[in-house]
């Protein structure tokens, strides 16, 4: 089967923070973020696929520092695993000041993406190499992030099987 350098799949989306992003706390919407996470995230799966690609799970965002009113917010994806349709993604998300350029890792995520043809049937992606020392550590972790996400899944389908559909009011 045909591969690929992970490094072929990076995107980077860059936003400088303004007053309107943020919550009553002057930090970025959260639910602002993950619309960028998703965003870059699909542009990585898409670059690897060369296909259209649907979302299938995110696995996590991990929020671990605020993105505060003028900094900049810079999210790097890349694929880091593929299985026979499926590629997992990472994002990286930097909050940098840009007055004194310190950076710190603000956000964390994993993703998984499903390469589909026009039909919406799932297609084949090509392997991924990883090359750099966060490469390989990301690509050599997935398979416990797989079986994981697989439990999460099951757990996921269990419970809505006993959830009810009811209308609230009835």
């Amino acid at each position: 089967m045909e591969t690929s350098a992970i490094r072929e799949t990076l995107a980077v989306k860059v936003s400088h923070v303004f007053p309107p992003d943020t919550n009553n706390h002057g930090t970025l919407f959260g639910g602002k973020l993950m619309s960028y996470i998703d965003d870059i995230a699909s542009v990585s799966a898409m670059r690897h696929a060369r296909s259209p690609v649907v979302t299938a799970s995110t696995d996590s965002v991990d929020f671990l520092a605020p993105i505060r009113t003028d900094q900049s917010v810079c999210l790097e994806s890349f694929v880091t695993w593929t299985g026979t349709s499926s590629m997992e993604v990472f994002v990286k998300v930097l909050a940098e000041n840009l007055i004194t350029g310190e950076r710190t890792i603000a956000a964390t995520a994993f993703l998984t993406f499903v390469a589909v043809n026009e039909d919406g049937r799932s297609v084949p992606v090509r392997n991924v190499i990883p090359e750099t020392d966060e490469e390989k550590h990301l690509h050599e972790t997935a398979k416990i992030r797989v079986e994981e996400r697989k439990k999460r899944r099951k757990a996921s389908k269990d419970l809505a099987s006993f959830i009810p559909m009811n209308k609230p009011w009835e």
